[in-house]
C-alpha cells in the first residue's frame, strides 16, 4: 500500500510541473489534493474479515500484537496480512506400523485452530503455509509414535479411543506452546491386513457364543433351583397336612358323612366297626 501512495504522489506532482497545464495550477492543485488525501486516507484504513486477525507488517518488521476483525486505522506505509483463527482440518489416509509390525491404514482427521495472540509469531517464524509446515508434519509424527505402542486388535476394537487420546495429548503438548490449538483427533476408518481383519472376526464369534453359552447355563441353574424350592415347598406343605390329619379328625369326619347321608331319601346301608373305626357305606342304587 506504501508504494502505491507514493508512486501515486509523484505522478501528481510530474503533472503539476507539466508546462501545458500551467494554466489549470489552482485546479490541478485541488484535484491534486484530493486524490493525495483519498490515497492516503485508503492507505490508512484496513479492514480485517470476520473469523480473522490481522497481522501488521512494517518495512519488513513484524508487529507481534494482532489487530481483530473489522475496521481499522494504521500507519499508511504499513501492510496487513489476514489469518484465519476458525477451526481448519488436517486429514491424513496413513500406512502405519503396529506393535508386532503390521502394516495398518488409517484414515484420521485433526481439527485445530490458530490461537489470535500467536498468529504475528506464527507469521513471523513459520508464514501463512503454518498448516503444511508445522501442523501436518507434526501430525504424521504424532500419529505413528501413537501407533506403535498398540497391536492390530486394539485398534479393530475399543482401543481406538485410546489412540486417538494419545494422539492427541502429543499433539496438544507439541503444537499447544507453539499458538496452534488443539480441538480432537477422529479416528474415521482402519484397514488392516484381510487375515488379521478374520482372526479377529473369528475370536470375537466365539467371545460372543461363550457369553450366550453362559447366560443360557446360568438360566438353567435359575431354573432347576426354582424347581427345586418348589418341590421342596410342596414337600413341606404336603408333610403339614399329613401331620395335621390323625385318626380322631378322621372318624369325626366320617360320622358327619353318614350324618348327613342320613338325611338322605336313598336307601343305603352303614356298617360300622371296621378295623380303623370308619363306617363303610354301602348305597343300593
Amino acid at each position: 500500500m506504501g508504494i502505491v501512495l507514493v508512486g501515486l504522489v509523484l505522478a501528481v506532482v510530474v503533472w503539476l510541473m507539466s508546462e501545458q497545464l500551467f494554466k489549470y495550477k489552482f485546479q490541478l492543485r485541488l484535484v491534486s489534493g484530493l486524490i493525495v488525501i483519498g490515497a492516503i486516507l485508503a492507505a490508512s484504513t484496513v479492514i480485517v474479515p470476520a473469523g480473522n486477525v490481522g497481522v501488521r507488517i512494517l518495512f519488513g518488521a513484524v508487529d507481534s500484537t494482532t489487530i481483530g476483525e473489522g475496521l481499522h486505522f494504521i500507519n499508511p506505509l504499513m501492510d496487513v496480512k489476514t489469518m484465519t483463527v476458525r477451526t481448519q482440518e488436517a486429514f491424513e489416509n496413513a500406512d502405519v506400523p503396529s506393535k508386532e509390525g503390521l502394516s495398518i491404514n488409517l484414515e484420521i482427521s485433526l481439527l485445530f485452530k490458530l490461537e489470535p495472540g500467536y498468529a504475528g509469531e506464527i507469521y513471523q517464524k513459520t508464514g501463512e503455509g503454518y498448516k503444511d509446515i508445522l501442523v501436518t508434519t507434526t501430525f504424521r509424527s504424532a500419529i505413528r509414535s501413537a501407533t506403535v505402542n498398540y497391536e492390530a486388535k486394539d485398534l479393530y476394537t475399543s482401543g481406538r479411543e485410546l489412540i486417538a487420546g494419545a494422539i492427541f495429548k502429543e499433539l496438544e503438548s507439541s503444537l499447544n506452546p507453539k499458538g496452534i490449538i488443539i480441538e480432537s483427533v477422529l479416528l474415521r476408518r482402519i484397514t488392516l491386513p484381510k487375515q488379521v481383519e478374520e482372526a479377529i472376526n473369528n475370536k470375537l464369534a466365539a467371545e460372543q457364543e461363550a457369553e450366550r453359552m453362559r447366560f443360557v447355563l446360568q438360566k438353567e441353574e435359575q431354573e432347576a433351583e426354582r424347581k427345586k424350592i418348589e418341590a421342596k415347598g410342596i414337600a413341606n406343605y404336603q408333610e403339614t397336612i399329613r401331620r395335621g390329619i390323625d385318626q380322631n379328625l378322621l372318624k369325626w369326619k366320617a360320622l358327619e358323612a353318614v350324618n348327613e347321608l342320613s338325611k338322605s331319601s336313598n336307601s343305603k346301608f352303614v356298617i360300622l366297626g371296621d378295623k380303623t373305626g370308619l363306617p363303610i357305606i354301602l348305597n343300593d342304587k
